[in-house]
C-alpha cells in the first residue's frame, strides 16, 4: 500500500482501522528526511556512532498505542493533530500487569481506557502523569517508562529513539 492509498482509505474516508505505526517512512522515502532535523539531545549518548531510529506515526482520531514501555530514550514530536499521552514510571510496573510472555513483557494487559479492576485491582493505585501533545510540541519519554498514546485528531508524529 502506498502512502497515498493509506491517506485515501484511512484519513480522507475516516476509516478508524488504519494506523501507520512505528513506520520507518524516512527510510522508505529518503527525500522526506531532509525536512526532519535530529534533535541535538539524541547525540549526547555514550557512543558517538550511535544510530538514531526515526519512526513515523500517522492515523485517524482514536488510534492508540496500548500501554507499553520501550528500552530506548524517545523524543515524540507532534507534527499534526493532537495526542493524549499517559506516562507511568518504571516503579509502577507491578501495578500495570505486564504480560508474562517474553514477546509481550513490555506491554500491559490493562486497557487504560476501560480497565478491568476486578482482574487488575492494583492498576487503580498506579500513579501517572498525562498530557495532550499539540503540533510543534515535543515530549521526552525516558527509557523504560510506560506510555499509552491515543490520537485525539487525525495525527502525524515523529519519534526519535536512541540509547
Amino acid at each position: 500500500m502506498t502512502v497515498g492509498e493509506f491517506i485515501s482509505q484511512y484519513i480522507e474516508e475516516e476509516n478508524p482501522n488504519g494506523y501507520l505505526a512505528q513506520h520507518q517512512l524516512f527510510d522508505q522515502i529518503p527525500e522526506l528526511k531532509q525536512d526532519i532535523g535530529i534533535p541535538d539531545y539524541c547525540c549526547l549518548g555514550k557512543d558517538d556512532e550511535e544510530e538514531i531510529t526515526i519512526n513515523a506515526w500517522f492515523g485517524p482520531a482514536g488510534t492508540i498505542s496500548p500501554l507499553h514501555q520501550d528500552p530506548q530514550q524517545n523524543f515524540l514530536v507532534q507534527v499534526m493533530g493532537r495526542k493524549y499521552i499517559r506516562l507511568y514510571s518504571p516503579d509502577q510496573s507491578e501495578k500495570l500487569y505486564p504480560y508474562d510472555s517474553h514477546l509481550l513483557h513490555n506491554t500491559s494487559q490493562v486497557d487504560v481506557e476501560d480497565p478491568n479492576l476486578v482482574k487488575f485491582p492494583k492498576f487503580k493505585a498506579a500513579a501517572f502523569q498525562d498530557c495532550v501533545l499539540s503540533p510543534g510540541q515535543v515530549l521526552f519519554i525516558p527509557a523504560n517508562y510506560w506510555h499509552y498514546v491515543r490520537a485525539l485528531d487525525t495525527s502525524f508524529s515523529v519519534s526519535f529513539w536512541w540509547s
